[in-house]
């Protein structure tokens, strides 16, 4: 019977210290928590930032406007020169041009061809520059408005939301960083106009 007991009251404190060790392990994560607070850590959608910013609006969509008419304009210049090289071939081979006319065509079509395809070379780098500037320009206006908005270090760490699995709405900054970046833009802009 005394060993019954013994056993029980063996039992019991077990289960006491596993509810302990339990109960402090809860309270550690808590803690631990509590820590880290809505003021440590930040996420940003950068995203909505991008998409809804003024320079996005303004330039960005312009940007994309062009690239889209330059884009356009290639296309149907190509496939008016590959027509030009359809008719060509049909003329010849209907007998309609003689061998030497269709060569001396075929050599001029050649050196259009040849034409465009710098010419588009060259719209398509100077776009694709356009593109870049404009990326680094949104990039450095969102890291300054970052920079600006965390000058006092209150967070620990602001990450980028686009890869963020879950996270708590109190922890998003977004729209402290679109109007930021707003700001920053405008007073870009009244800079430039002041320069000039």
């Amino acid at each position: 019977m005394k060993k019954v007991l013994f056993a029980a009251a063996a039992l019991l404190f077990a289960a006491s210290c596993n509810n302990t060790a339990n109960t402090n392990a809860t309270a550690t994560e808590t803690e631990a928590k509590a820590e880290v607070g809505a003021s440590d850590l930040a996420f940003v959608r950068t995203d909505a930032v991008f998409a809804e910013s003024e320079i996005f609006k303004t330039e960005g969509v312009a940007l994309q406007s062009k690239n889209e008419k330059t884009q356009q304009t290639l296309a149907q210049k190509e496939q008016k020169l590959q027509n030009e090289m359809v008719q060509l071939q049909e003329k010849y081979q209907k007998g309609l041009i003689t061998t030497i006319e269709a060569q001396r065509k075929e050599q001029d079509l050649q050196k259009r061809i040849a034409a465009y395809q710098e010419n588009a070379q060259k719209q398509l780098r100077a776009l694709e520059e356009e593109n870049v500037v404009f990326q680094n320009r949104m990039g450095d206006l969102m890291q300054r408005a970052i920079d600006e908005i965390n000058a006092d270090g209150a967070y620990k760490m602001i990450v980028n939301a686009t890869a963020l699995l879950d996270a708590s709405e109190e922890l998003d900054i977004t729209s402290v960083v679109l109007a930021k970046v707003n700001e920053l833009y405008a007073a870009d802009k009244a800079a430039a106009k002041s320069e000039k």
